[in-house]
Order: structure tokens, then sequence, then C-alpha cells
């Protein structure tokens, strides 16, 4: 993370966050780093359906036809906050954490990361084959750090 802080200040790039699953970890990861409010202007914590339709105004139709946990929906919540933030690095995270709320066509610690860098686009489908909601939220935040560093 230290090392994500570092690049983004010498690129002079911000970033901000619309968290769902992760429940603002990634954000508090980040802000536990000295020199994080140059690069980091605002993280949301958008974890029920409600506050993704109210503040990230994903479209009720979209949660209804593929739900909160889509690529879709990820895409949306990025594009949004992308509008909202006005940061160059605009991530988005919504997710099954566990240990209930499974199903068979979505399972448990599938997570979709999605990350708009000004005009470039990446939603990635995440399967997490944890046994428990910390360490499919730990994964989700190491994933996200991966796909964040070979975007920049």
């Amino acid at each position: 993370m230290k090392n994500l802080v570092k690049i983004l200040t010498k690129k002079k790039l911000k970033i901000a966050f619309a968290e769902s699953c992760t429940g603002g970890m990634l954000a508090s990861e980040l802000t536990s780093i000295s020199g994080a409010s140059k690069i980091f202007g605002l993280g949301l914590v958008t974890y029920s359906n409600q506050a993704k339709t109210n503040v990230l105004k994903v479209n009720k139709n979209i949660i209804q036809k593929y739900g909160a946990v889509s690529h879709q929906c990820c895409e949306t919540m990025v594009k949004n906050l992308a509008k909202i933030s006005k940061a160059q690095i605009n991530v988005s995270i919504t997710g099954i954490a566990g240990p209930n709320g499974g199903t068979k066509s979505k399972p448990v610690g599938l997570v979709y990361i999605g990350i708009k860098k000004n005009n470039k686009l990446l939603i990635s489908k995440n399967v997490f084959k944890k046994r428990n909601r910390k360490a499919i939220q730990k994964a989700t935040i190491k994933k996200t750090l991966e796909i964040i560093k070979s975007l920049i």
C-alpha cells in the first residue's frame, strides 16, 4: 500500500473508492499510510442496495434484473463514482463475503472489482475460495491493489 501511495503521488493521480462487501477496508488501509491525503479524496461504503441506488445512482432495474453482485452493478458503481469524485482512478467493489448469502450461481466469495482509469474501464470477476468473511475481504483488497498497480 505504501508503494501505491508513492506511485500515485509521483504521478499526481487521485483515487476514489465505492466499497460494498469490503465495508471500507480498502479506504482504511490506504488512509493508514502517511501522505494518503495527497492522492485520496473520497471513499464511499455503499453497502445496501438503497445506498447503491441513492448515492451512486445505480438504476433499481439493474439491481432487480442482475443483482447487486453483478458485472452490471459494479460497472455502474464505478462509472458514477467517477462522475462524483473527479479522481483519475475510481474503484468499485461488490460481492458476497459470506459466510451466508451465496447461491449456486453466485457463491460466497464472488466479488466484482471495477476500475476506471480515465477512459479505461476494467471489470474483474473473482471467486475467492476462502473459508471466512475476513479472508475473502482481505483477498479482495489484495486483488484490487494488484489490478490498480497493473493499470498505473
